[in-house]
């Protein structure tokens, strides 16, 4: 899947592989990602913050009392844009500052304020390498789920040889990519919708709705990231399809029905992301209705219920979203009863929240509870109900094989 359009934090730390960060920055651009260079002050004894501004295209920052940055709460902004954190080079000195919690730089405050991901590429002399103290800094983080990509054997610039070089930065932007590989839907075909419908009142007018697709869209990118064959059925958007998905492009409600349906019975798990219009006009001009009256009347009918209808079919474990206003709560679990489905993941909108924006938060609700997916950037928060609904699902196909085995 690679990491086209991931927000990548590379911390530069204070050792002589830093000149190789300038070619993984460029590198990490050239495969679509965007950077922003995080530098410790002994970083820049190596590689100058001015390098690493051109290289990555951003301001490089280093200061975690930065007037201007913690006016913004810098280090809370950077945590929070990010999708991944890598350090490289990750020194012996970095190493143990961040096992053991501290917090007294940008870089290590910004590990331990993020819920990026956050993989370290050590780099250091062999000896320093393969001291009892770095091992044991290396085993807390390895028990806490950190990726450690390297280092690898070889030469190094003091003259030795041994483990401890920085892996190249090929090696390392694939190390990267793999982290949103989870696997989590392996086997699984899943179809999600997306964006708005278009209902015609003539040929050049309709009715609609401000959904851009981006959640949907970034619904399916981490379905696809987890493993599973994914079928993008979307509305009229301007958002490019994500890799390894295949779009179905659909103007009104009832193509995207009919879409749907000519593909559910090869459908594991449905995610009805779309905003649909409810209602279209019965009848759709054949030319554009000049101005005469001073009123219209359209008489609308009701739209086929895409998610109602998927849920009829049992073998699909079926999740809806509700874009609400007011009593988020409320509605999301009206709408999961009334339309038999598994879960529901609601948000609200409105006065710059949900439509458009590039964050969002969701609560989820289902038969047992509900559960807070904190606001954060819709690819992020893509990844993390995939990963809900990958468990969800898991937790109900075992439940259901239980009853089965008792009978």
């Amino acid at each position: 899947m690679g990491i086209a359009n991931k927000h990548v934090i590379l911390g530069v730390t204070g050792g002589i592989a830093a000149y190789k960060s300038a070619d993984l920055a460029r590198r990490l651009r050239e495969q679509g990602a965007e950077v922003r260079v995080v530098m410790t002050l002994n970083a820049g004894q190596f590689i100058t913050p001015l390098t690493m501004q051109a290289v990555s295209g951003h301001p490089v920052h280093s200061d975690l009392l930065d007037p201007e940055a913690e006016a913004g709460m810098g280090h809370i902004e950077l945590a929070r844009w990010a999708d991944v954190v890598l350090i490289a080079p990750a020194t012996a000195n970095f190493i143990s500052r961040f096992a053991r919690g501290i917090a007294d730089d940008l870089l290590t405050t910004l590990c331990l304020a993020t819920q990026a991901p956050i993989a370290l590429a050590p780099a250091m002399n062999q000896q320093m390498w393969q001291n009892p103290a770095t091992q044991d800094n290396i085993a807390i983080l390895n028990n806490r789920g950190v990726p450690i990509l390297g280092p690898a054997v070889g030469d190094q610039a003091c003259g030795e040889t041994g483990p401890g070089r920085m892996l190249e930065p090929v090696e390392l932007i694939e190390g990267v990519s793999k982290l949103f590989e989870s696997g989590a839907l392996e086997g699984c075909n899943v179809m999600v919708t997306a964006g708005p419908t278009w209902e015609a009142i003539d040929p050049v007018r309709g009715i609609t709705n401000h959904s851009s697709g981006k959640m949907g869209y970034a619904v399916a990118h981490a379905a696809a990231e987890a493993g599973a064959r994914v079928i993008l059925v979307s509305g009229p958007t301007a958002l490019q399809t994500p890799p390894r998905v295949d779009r179905v492009s659909v103007l009104s409600a009832q193509q995207m029905y009919d879409a749907v349906m000519s593909k559910i019975s090869d459908t594991d798990i449905f995610i009805s992301v779309a905003a649909v219009a409810d209602y279209r006009p019965r009848a759709s001009a054949d030319e554009k209705i000049k101005k005469h009256a001073d009123t219209l009347s359209l008489e609308l009918i009701k739209n086929p219920d895409i998610l109602s209808a998927v849920a009829e079919h049992k073998h699909v474990y079926t999740v809806g979203f509700a874009a609400e206003t007011t009593n988020v709560e409320q509605h999301a679990r009206e709408k999961l009863i009334s339309k038999g489905v598994d879960l529901i993941a609601a948000n609200k909108v409105g006065a710059g929240k949900g439509f458009g924006t590039e964050d969002n938060a969701l609560i989820l609700v289902d038969r047992t509870g509900l559960k807070s997916l904190p606001q954060a950037r819709k690819a992020r928060l893509a990844r993390c109900l995939i990963d809900e609904i990958s468990q969800r699902r898991n937790a109900k196909s075992t439940s259901q094989d239980t009853r089965q085995a008792r009978r």
